[in-house]
């Protein structure tokens, strides 16, 4: 919609999870990178852009809300795993950032931000404890529940064979990603498209999987699909 209406901008926000992703989300979120690169080499009226950071703090579905709500109901708060790390930056931060990249490049461009380092999604849930006038583990305990499918000890910004260049912003670097078949590529997507409402989702997913190689699967069902390729 976007060539067809000849919009001047189109900045797609992707995600750490996209980095050798683990799980489907991460995988698709992929996808939609290389999908957004190939529109950009069709050499449009629309400038295409690509952002890619971790965790917006207070955003919809980010840990902080979470605890809140189990603070409040008198605990305990849940973490997946003690070592468990991730990438944060504020709502603003994040926002201003997202337009900042939209005015720069050529188009085609995977912004990468500065999350500075990352933290201890544990260390938080004690830090939210002790902010809210309690103390752990006597006050408020901290339960443990086990990774989800999918899911990562820790998020990468960048994938094996990217480095980045950097830009006029200290915050924002930009990926030097391996190049891509653009014709390929997106002939594949529109297949996968088709197939989307044809297949299921093993099949859908091995389908994922041949357009993101990188792509292992980690504690889900579809490890069977890594697992037939190496053999």
């Amino acid at each position: 919609l976007a060539v067809e209406f000849k919009v001047q901008k189109f900045v797609m926000i992707s995600t750490d999870k996209a980095v050798n992703p683990t799980n489907v989300m991460g995988a698709t979120k992929r996808v939609a990178e290389m999908y957004i690169s190939c529109l950009s080499a069709q050499k449009t009226a629309t400038k295409f852009t690509i952002t890619r950071f971790g965790n917006v703090l207070g955003s919809n579905g980010s840990v902080i809300p979470l605890f809140k709500k189990q603070l409040q109901n008198g605990g305990p708060l849940t973490v997946t795993h003690k070592e468990i790390t991730r990438y944060f930056m504020t709502i603003p931060e994040a926002c201003r950032l997202v337009l900042e990249a939209g005015t720069m490049g050529d188009g085609g461009e995977i912004y990468i931000f500065d999350m500075g380092k990352s933290v201890k999604i544990f260390d938080v849930a004690k830090k939210m404890i002790r902010l809210s006038g309690l103390k752990y583990p006597e006050d408020i305990d901290i339960k443990i529940s086990g990774l989800r499918p999918g899911e990562k000890l820790y998020e990468e910004l960048l994938a094996t064979g990217e480095n980045t260049i950097t830009t006029y912003h200290e915050k924002i670097l930009i990926a030097k990603t391996q190049a891509i078949d653009a014709e390929k590529v997106t002939e594949k997507i529109q297949k996968l498209c088709v197939k989307n409402t044809q297949i299921n989702n093993s099949k859908l997913v091995g389908v994922i999987k041949e357009l993101v190689p990188e792509y292992i699967s980690n504690n889900s069902v579809y490890e069977k699909l890594d697992k037939a390729t190496v053999n």
